[in-house]
């Protein structure tokens, strides 16, 4: 019999690892050369795998939701000519055990460090959790993993660092807790799981200064009436993100520290004179953030269409990989559903995000009689230990000044 084991490529951009986010195929099945066996995805995309030679399945390296390391053997190929018509006499359980005289070569760490608990029970965690662990000397048996399976993620491992804990490792083996009727169970994998552990980072690392300013869009909404009305049938109206967008690039002028990234690697704060707009969206996978590249550069109409394009490709599973990363700031906005308030979470690593409220229409005192304006909040969060309280309130009066003062926003 011949084999051909294909091993997990790197995906790019420094990609160490990737999680298995879906499987194409299973142990037994009968493959064609490039069709689609897995998804892999990454800290930046979804990546689609295809079969590099035709043959039957033997074996996989785990399940949905499991991470494996670039260069690990992902699938293991029989590529003999008999191969087709064998799969169609295999039975269930001489692919079991196919699978299983497999299973070592394909889904065992090639480190010493997987099996180092007290019963010799395997650990899940990442090559460079690994390293860092041998470089402090730390059993990873002793710290629980809060990951899928147990598995130990970057905080819970920093976590153990700085708690100093030398007593006996945890229990391994947990019961499940009790079931109740009707309740199921949910296995957070993919694009949610990634979610899950960026907002966790995000919410334990940066501590959030959140402001909350009420902003009179009447003027805005009468200007954006009057430029939809002059637009001809079809063309895409400009909406309130447009004229947002635009008036966050010329606020920052003035306050470039709140367009920034923090290193923490190297602890180093990185200052951009591009404004690289991440707008927010929600997509049926989960939240994603694709970036308006060099707002700073476009028109009203040029920025209003970027957003929709750049919103679109992340919805529809188009973006590509560099769309995806590299904002310096972000506008995220729940539309209609934008509530009173909310307490927007950075988006790492930047160091600031703003959120946009619904409009409505209120009562106001204005010049001392009663009138009906147009308003809505803004909801913003920054990084205190970068950005100060007057800073961060500052930029947001001025964001206000603009957009209640439309006109300004066009000046240079």
């Amino acid at each position: 019999m011949s084999e051909f084991v294909l091993k997990l490529p790197d995906l790019g951009e420094g990609t160490v690892e990737a999680e298995i986010a879906e499987w194409m195929v299973k142990v037994g099945d009968v493959v064609t050369e490039e069709q689609p066996i897995c998804a892999m995805l990454t800290d930046k995309a979804a990546v689609e795998l295809t079969a590099p030679v035709s043959g039957r399945v033997v074996s996989v390296a785990g399940e949905e939701g499991d991470t494996v390391a670039v260069g690990t053997p992902l699938i293991v190929f029989e590529t003999t000519a008999v191969a087709a018509e064998d799969s169609e006499r295999d039975t269930p359980e001489r692919a079991d055990r196919t699978s299983a005289d497999h299973a070592q070569a394909v889904a065992s760490p090639a480190t010493p460090e997987a099996r180092n608990t007290a019963g010799g029970a395997k650990v899940l965690t990442s090559p460079s959790i690994r390293a860092r662990a041998r470089e402090a000397g730390v059993d990873l048996g002793r710290i629980p993993g809060s990951g899928p399976k147990g598995r130990i993620l970057k905080s819970d491992f920093e976590n153990y660092l700085q708690s100093g804990d030398t007593g006996p490792a945890p229990e391994t083996a947990r019961s499940a807790p009790r079931q109740e009727p009707g309740a199921s169970e949910i296995k957070v994998i993919g694009l949610r799981r990634k979610i899950a552990e960026r907002m966790a980072a995000s919410a334990r690392e940066i501590p959030h200064f959140s402001y909350v300013e009420e902003v009179d869009v009447t003027a805005l909404e009468a200007l954006r009436g009057v430029l939809n009305a002059k637009k001809s049938a079809g063309q895409p109206e400009l909406t309130p993100l447009a004229f947002l967008g635009l008036a966050v690039v010329r606020v920052l002028r003035e306050f470039p520290q709140c367009n920034a990234h923090y290193d923490s690697e190297r602890n180093v704060l990185i200052r951009h004179e591009a404004v690289h707009l991440g707008i927010a969206t929600q997509t049926a996978e989960g939240l994603k953030v694709p970036v308006v590249r060099h707002a700073e550069s476009l028109s009203l109409e040029e920025l209003a269409a970027e957003i929709r394009r750049v919103s679109g490709a992340a919805r529809d599973n188009t973006a590509r990989r560099e769309e995806l990363s590299g904002s310096t700031i972000t506008i995220t906005s729940l539309g209609k559903l934008g509530g009173i308030v909310s307490t927007p979470i950075i988006n790492q690593p930047e160091v600031g995000i703003i959120g946009v409220n619904k409009m409505l229409e209120r009562p106001m005192v204005v010049g001392g009689r009663v009138e009906v304006r147009t308003m809505m909040n803004l909801s913003s969060s920054f990084d205190h230990r970068f950005v100060d309280g007057y800073e961060g309130a500052s930029m947001i009066q001025a964001l206000k000044g603009l957009l209640e003062q439309p006109a300004l926003i066009f000046m240079p």
